[in-house]
């Protein structure tokens, strides 16, 4: 996308902020199984995804790098057993949900955070997480590199925008949202697909809007 109309997009963005990655949280709950007793988020943020998890009955425990965050995370959790967090480094979490008796997650979610990790050492590290037959779903970003790339972006140009207006009036809740530090990512889609092949046998990927792409591994029961 030209650096004069990625600009142009941050300034009506900044106008009328919204989350990228809360748009995929829907899509995220209907990939984590139903009976899915213990759920690891990864980069949890301010824990929203979490706290859907815990709604609907399950144990999710959200991590996240960012003191401050998490710290937002947990008091915008107050009153829901369910929802744990907890400061961790994403390559290094421990393999015993909290309160379990055994180790091993039902799914193990990650919403743009992989591309701040080393990919390969990340995605061995959260399958290693799973138990037989857990789950996997990665919603990440990836850098463009091709003619489709270049086309899927502007078409989301304008999806994004207004998106954008309507949601304008969610503009503070968005603020907290995406607080916590960003940076690009260095991986291409096809970059991310070649891991996924050696990594995570008959693992899904797919392109999808908003400059995203959903990576879906099921673990061998």
């Amino acid at each position: 996308m030209p650096s004069s109309l990625l600009r142009w997009v941050d300034r009506v963005n900044a106008a009328h902020p919204w989350s990228h990655n809360d748009a995929y949280r829907r899509w995220v709950l209907r990939r984590v199984p139903r009976g899915a007793v213990r759920v690891l988020d990864v980069g949890c943020g301010t824990g929203g995804l979490v706290r859907a998890l815990a709604a609907r009955g399950a144990a999710a425990h959200g991590v996240d790098a960012d003191p401050p965050t998490v710290a937002t995370a947990r008091a915008l959790s107050a009153g829901l057993p369910g929802a744990t967090f907890a400061v961790a480094d994403a390559l290094r979490v421990g393999p015993r949900p909290p309160g379990a008796d055994r180790p091993g997650y039902d799914a193990v979610t990650a919403v743009a955070v992989l591309h701040h990790l080393p990919m390969a050492e990340a995605l061995s590290r959260w399958r290693a997480l799973l138990r037989p037959g857990g789950v996997l779903v990665v919603v990440g970003c990836y850098r463009e590199a091709t003619r489709r790339d270049r086309t899927v972006s502007a078409l989301a140009v304008p999806v994004n925008l207004v998106v954008g207006l309507l949601l304008g009036r969610r503009a503070a809740a968005a603020r907290v949202a995406m607080a916590a530090p960003t940076r690009e990512p260095d991986a291409t889609l096809a970059d991310v697909r070649a891991a996924a092949a050696r990594l995570l046998p008959g693992a899904r990927v797919r392109r999808r809007l908003f400059w995203r792409y959903t990576l879906v591994h099921r673990e061998p029961a």
